[in-house]
């Protein structure tokens, strides 16, 4: 925030996670260590559950279902497209803005920000991820009041340097990736990390990608592919999750960088 003089400090007054309610236990054990430490509040707020919006086919306000960017193919096996994603922007991104005018700034349902107020968020993205970077800066444009930094990326921090430095704390655990338990965005190895260190989240991504070719489920409604969550477009049950390793490609390319928030 700006100090009274309208200068802005580097100070960091809040934390904001948008929860989905349906990250893996150990980003919500995390979470809950954080907050033991004392440090700045981290404010928890949630558009609902995102997975039984999901399989409902509506959004959190009733309307029809913001998708996830699922695999699709006609054939069993066989690569086909990619939905839309639309589920960061009403989970996440919409969710981090609520919080931020109603209870970091106080402001009333539509009223708008007062002027000489200045909010600065900062993203943890790093210098490996420039595409990123630059689509998190465009939500920024025609927004005077408000202003992204990217300490990581103007530093040169890169992942791997970020793991180190990790690495080098006293953490009592692992730093786990915070994303929904069925997001599509993720390798081989990151599957068959869930599958094997996260038996309710992996069940629970089981449930969610047989829902989703469920015959009567909004979410397929009007689609003539029927929709996967592995890449092999395949039942997630079903996938071969061994072997050579699928990266994430493209899709890891255009996530948001919005799930660690």
């Amino acid at each position: 925030m700006a100090s009274p003089d309208g200068e802005l400090d580097d100070r960091i007054d809040y934390a904001i996670f948008a929860d989905t309610q349906e990250e893996p236990e150990p980003v919500y054990d995390h979470l809950r260590w954080l907050q033991s430490l004392g440090g700045p509040p981290i404010l928890v707020d949630t558009a609902g559950r995102l997975g039984d919006d999901l399989i409902g086919g509506t959004n959190s306000m009733g309307q029809r279902f913001a998708s996830i960017p699922a695999f699709t193919s006609a054939t069993p096996g066989q690569t086909g497209g990619m939905l839309r994603r639309q589920c960061t922007a009403e989970y996440k991104i919409n969710v981090v803005e609520r919080v931020i005018r109603r209870q970091v700034v106080g402001l009333k349902y539509r009223q708008r920000m007062p002027k000489g107020v200045k909010v600065v968020q900062y993203f943890g993205l790093s210098h490996d991820e420039p595409r990123r970077v630059s689509k998190v800066r465009n939500r920024f444009v025609g927004h005077p009041w408000a202003e992204g930094r990217f300490p990581l990326f103007d530093l040169e921090i890169t992942h791997s340097d970020c793991a180190a430095y990790l690495k080098g704390k006293a953490i009592p655990h692992e730093v786990p990736r915070s994303a929904c338990v069925f997001c599509p965005y993720r390798s081989n190895a990151e599957w068959r990390h869930l599958r094997d260190t996260d038996p309710a989240g992996w069940a629970r991504a089981v449930e969610v990608d047989e829902a989703l070719r469920r015959p009567g489920t909004v979410a397929n409604r009007n689609l003539e592919q029927s929709i996967y969550l592995h890449r092999s477009c395949l039942p997630l049950a079903q996938a071969d999750l061994g072997g050579r390793d699928v990266t994430g490609g493209v899709a890891h390319s255009e996530c948001e960088g919005m799930c660690g928030l």
